[in-house]
């Protein structure tokens, strides 16, 4: 969970607001109430970067999910193991 500060605490003592704020996002609040973000160029650039991957990650599996919707309702789906090995021994003779 990240830090969470009230202004008056970044006014009064802001360095351990900043130091908080080196690994990761803090969140300032005015009256209890959530108002504000603060972190540093580090933190900022770490937390993008795994947005980004979450973003990618989601979309792949989307796309797989997709797919795999596309193939049962074109029949291409089996059921039992067997006949799942089967299936993939087949494409690899046809890929190789």
């Amino acid at each position: 969970m990240e830090p969470i500060f009230s202004m008056t605490t970044l006014q009064r003592n802001p360095g351990q607001v900043k130091s908080a704020a080196q690994d990761s996002v803090v969140r300032i609040t005015e009256q209890g109430v959530g108002a504000y973000v603060f972190c540093s160029e580090e933190a900022f650039e770490r937390r993008i970067a795994a947005e980004r991957e979450d973003a990618a990650f989601e979309a792949r599996l989307s796309e797989a999910v997709g797919r795999g919707i596309a193939d049962i309702e074109a029949g291409r789906f089996t059921t039992s193991v067997d006949d799942a090995f089967q299936r993939a021994a087949e494409l690899r003779r046809e890929r190789a």
